[in-house]
């Protein structure tokens, strides 16, 4: 069954099933990217900005230098 073919049936579904049919998908969705990543057997890093000084010193001089617009 392919998408326009669900469409139509989906749009009269009740709002509460809708929201479960929702809750479905991105459910199957989460295990497909659970296999796909768990399948790589690699790690992924993830910047956090704990002990990024240089950007904070960054953004400080930008906002040292920019002039501030009146309001009004």
């Amino acid at each position: 069954m392919t998408v326009s073919e669900l469409k139509p049936i989906l749009q009269v579904l009740p709002r509460a099933e809708k929201f479960h049919l929702i809750q479905f998908l991105l459910f199957e969705l989460a295990k497909e990217d659970d296999i796909l990543l768990s399948s790589l057997n690699q790690s992924y890093p993830v910047w956090t900005p704990y002990h990024a000084f240089d950007a904070g010193n960054t953004l400080l001089e930008v906002l040292e230098t920019t002039e501030v617009a009146p309001h009004g």
